[in-house]
């Protein structure tokens, strides 16, 4: 059973459409994925009807762009109820502060003598739902000015750099009630990859936990051996979920195959549990051939 719980489409920051995600992922496979585009749920309907049609099993999930102790985390939402109303208007907020943004950035690289335009922008980014940082990262690796993303941020994009905006993100613990509140679970995503380590220590971790986090992303490319092992003791002793999964986003970037980190299917089982009991009307599609009860 290959499980992987966090993957990206061209409805965000990656460059397959929704479809295309879960056909790669059954060619590559898998039998679960999670497609967890950042703060929306516009890929979900696609993702389901590709799903029903390869067998493959989804999960429908939300990466959602948050702080927490003045540090940017990551939060996965999976199987929250699309149609909660304080969750879609926080996550509202969130892409209107992606969308604030772009322009300012856009504007700050072209003082630097650069033709980012909103229209070049456009053109690149194929119309996606949500536009951010990784959209004009590839404008750049467009424009000839960098080679790629990686390079895109290290030089312009990343916090302090020249054409760096900030943004609004949601409060971490507050989100967390939010997902629960809409009967979804959350998972901390690369929690020691981001630079968020020195937020997201055991006690930080305890206190997601009483707001309702159900689990941390421990097998992450963005995590040496040393930070999982550490993660999965944390984990251990919360009790919480322990996941993998490769945050596949295409061709936007490299190295994050389909599959390459995954979540066993005894964790998986626990986050679809902590959803039955929360009464969540959002349901793993397609076959649930190791667990009891019907799919959507």
């Amino acid at each position: 059973m290959t499980i992987d719980l966090h993957t990206h489409s061209r409805v965000s920051d990656g460059t397959a459409s929704p479809g295309d995600v879960v056909r790669a992922a059954a060619a590559a496979g898998l039998d679960v994925l999670a497609l967890t585009d950042h703060d929306t749920t516009g890929g979900w309907d696609e993702a389901a009807a590709a799903a029903r049609e390869t067998g493959v099993g989804l999960v429908r999930g939300i990466e959602v762009s948050t702080r927490f102790r003045g540090t940017g985390v990551h939060l996965l939402a999976y199987l929250p109820d699309p149609d909660d109303a304080a969750l879609q208007a926080e996550l509202g907020r969130i892409v209107a502060g992606r969308e604030d943004r772009v322009p300012a950035m856009l504007a700050r690289l072209r003082d630097l003598g650069i033709p980012a335009t909103d229209a070049a922008l456009a053109e690149v980014s194929g119309g996606n739902e949500v536009t951010g940082r990784p959209h004009i990262a590839d404008l750049l690796v467009h424009l000839g000015v960098v080679a790629d993303r990686d390079q895109a941020f290290t030089d312009y994009l990343s916090d302090g750099g020249p054409a760096f905006i900030d943004r609004y993100a949601a409060d971490l613990v507050e989100m967390v009630r939010l997902v629960r509140a809409a009967r979804g679970v959350s998972v901390i995503a690369h929690p020691w990859g981001r630079g968020s380590a020195h937020v997201l220590d055991e006690d930080g971790f305890a206190e997601l936990q009483d707001a309702g986090l159900a689990g941390i992303e421990v097998d992450h490319l963005d995590h040496d051996p040393q930070a999982r092992h550490r993660l999965r003791e944390i984990a251990g002793r919360l009790d919480l979920v322990v996941t993998g999964a490769s945050d596949h986003h295409g061709t936007g970037k490299t190295g994050h195959d389909l599959g390459c980190e995954t979540t066993a299917p005894d964790q998986l089982d626990r986050l679809l549990d902590l959803a039955s009991a929360l009464d969540s009307p959002t349901t793993l599609v397609g076959p649930r051939s190791w667990r009891k009860g019907p799919s959507s």
